[in-house]
């Protein structure tokens, strides 16, 4: 970046404080001593997104000026060492997304007191700037939440720049691992046989420009982080090169950990051995006799760690994780969710429009590491689904991480299996269902689709398997309790209470019908439902209710205990 001189900082600090207002990429602080490190880092945030926005090349955060007309200079003496201030650089790029920091902190001594002029870079092209996974913005002068629209303004601008492609211009082919180069090229003939005569001879700068990791013999930062030597690592930083795996106990106590550097070709075997999966065992569909299987499937193991190498966003400075819980494993990368939702990805089933390291990830389809572009989702959900185990899980919560969950637990196997091998679902609806047994929330185009099929059953948010299902399973008990009784059943219940009792409150109904109604029913629902049963049986003059409203008790009516000596009669109590 060009250095710019202390005249063309007077110059522009001149034409700002002569602007009827400040704009959403420029802001003024007195800041005469101090200011507080959390609003520094919003405003970084905001006038970064702004800045982009408006096509500016940078914002403009400036001390030492008061932000009100006529913007009289007042001094500053915030920061005024420089090493203080190169040190404030390092903490805002250990708190904001893809490591950004100021430009540069400008410092002009002017005869009516010192100016700070922060300059803080354009959030990149197709990615917001973040402060402490917060997105900032501007409305005015007001320093707000970036609104979604701008949010997806910035996300859907070109990425400019494949992060990945560079070339480190400091290494060199004796920074690559010697072994690991002999394996990407096994690996590159597998998947191309017919290239098999030449690439056996090809020269080691050839092979690695043919696989498309290196330029022209040139090392890029795709080829250190898939084939490059441990302590070759240095070359990526800020990036972080790093895998780290945790192994947690059932309280989520860590128990042990490690972690893995380049080259990422080996690193998958080095994670998957640290892994513990076990055997498990199940009942395959119409088999007297148990089957055994692991927890983890290999192939969706791979797959989910090789989609955080390919996917990481290495500007972050922060690790791939991969955590081993009792009976699951955590996997998550830094990053937004490029193709926006799982179900776009299941439905679309074709490569997406745009990647964060394009290089990256067609250098891991050429070294076998990725079989094919934008099916590896898809696949992992199937090979799940016919193992019967749970599908994965896509946490997509975070606005800078993707986090998905694998299950090494079987539910309920016929269940499961009965759900999973039912060849007229389409997987959009295995995904759909799978959400119902885990009790999550369905949106309302699934919700009515699954309805309709007489697949669920209950009330939102509490579903569960309809009793066509349940029949054919271990869900039956589960299925009466969600199921609720018909309004008579209460009735009877109530009219039987007051004969006993005399008289009873709300909060006395509350105690005896709460236990005895629908698991599918939230307490707000149960409550409702309390409430209006006693509505109608008012209306049908079987019961009444006695004193002031806020302490009214409930008693029969003569048409109630004649409807009560009915009933015992009859001998149906």
């Amino acid at each position: 970046m060009t250095t710019k001189s202390a005249q063309w900082l007077e110059a522009r600090l001149h034409e700002w404080r002569a602007l009827p207002t400040e704009t959403e990429w420029l802001e003024f602080k007195e800041a005469k001593t101090t200011f507080d490190p959390e609003r520094l880092g919003e405003y970084f945030s905001a006038l970064s997104n702004e800045a982009n926005l408006q096509g500016k090349p940078a914002g403009w955060l400036i001390f030492g000026v008061a932000d009100k007309l006529p913007r009289n200079i007042v001094g500053t003496q915030f920061k005024s060492d420089p090493a203080t201030r190169d040190a404030l650089k390092l903490q805002v790029a250990n708190q904001t997304s893809h490591r950004l920091t100021f430009h540069e902190i400008h410092e002009l001594q002017l005869p009516e007191g010192r100016v700070l002029m922060f300059e803080i870079p354009a959030a990149l092209p197709g990615v917001p700037t973040a402060w402490k996974g917060h997105y900032y913005g501007r409305d005015g002068e007001a320093l707000v939440a970036l609104n979604p629209e701008e949010y997806e303004r910035i996300r859907a601008q070109p990425v400019r720049q494949d992060w990945s492609a560079e070339v480190v211009v400091d290494a060199t082919l004796d920074d690559l691992d010697p072994e690991a180069v002999i394996f990407a090229r096994a690996q590159f003939i597998k998947k191309n046989p017919k290239l098999v005569e030449e690439a056996e001879v090809w020269s080691v700068a050839t092979f690695l420009n043919k696989a498309k990791v290196c330029v022209t013999g040139r090392v890029t930062r795709a080829a250190l982080l898939l084939l490059g030597k441990g302590e070759s690592a240095h070359h990526l930083s800020p990036a972080v090169a790093e895998l780290s795996w945790r192994l947690n106990d059932a309280s989520g106590t860590m128990r042990d950990y490690e972690h893995f550097g380049p080259p990422f070709l080996f690193a998958g075997d080095a994670v998957l051995k640290k892994i513990r999966n076990l055997k498990v065992r199940h009942m395959p569909g119409g088999s007297l006799f148990p089957e055994e299987v692991t927890q983890y499937d290999e192939r969706v193991l791979r797959e989910a760690l090789h989609n955080c190498i390919a996917h990481q966003d290495y500007r972050a400075g922060a690790r791939i994780t991969i955590v081993e819980n009792d009976d699951e494993l955590v996997l998550s990368n830094r990053g937004t969710f490029i193709p926006r939702t799982i179900e776009h990805v299941i439905e679309s089933d074709q490569p997406p429009d745009v990647y964060r390291n394009p290089f990256l990830a067609h250098a891991m389809v050429n070294l076998n590491m990725i079989d094919t572009m934008g099916s590896g989702i898809r696949r992992m959900f199937s090979v799940q689904r016919a193992r019967s185990f749970p599908l994965p899980d896509y946490d997509l919560s975070a606005p800078d991480k993707v986090v998905v969950r694998i299950s090494g637990r079987i539910l309920d196997v016929n269940y499961t299996k009965l759900l999973l091998a039912n060849t007229d679902l389409g997987l959009a609806d295995v995904i759909a269902l799978d959400k119902v047994q885990k009790k999550k929330k369905l949106d309302d185009a699934s919700f009515n689709r699954l309805k309709r099929a007489g697949l669920i059953a209950g009330r939102r948010p509490n579903l569960f398997v309809n009793a066509s299902v349940a029949a054919a399973t271990n869900t039956r008990a589960e299925f009466i309790r969600n199921r609720a009784f018909d309004k008579a059943h209460y009735t009877k219940m109530i009219l039987a209470y007051l004969s006993q009792y005399g008289r009873a409150s709300y909060a006395d109904f509350k105690v005896l019908l709460l236990p005895k109604l629908s698991d599918a029913l939230n307490e707000t629902q149960k409550e409702r439902f309390i409430s209006n049963l006693l509505q109608r049986m008012r209306r049908d003059r079987l019961i009444t209710p006695q004193g002031t409203r806020s302490h009214a008790s409930w008693v029969l009516t003569t048409a109630g205990v004649e409807s009560e000596l009915r009933e015992e009669e009859s001998g149906t109590k």
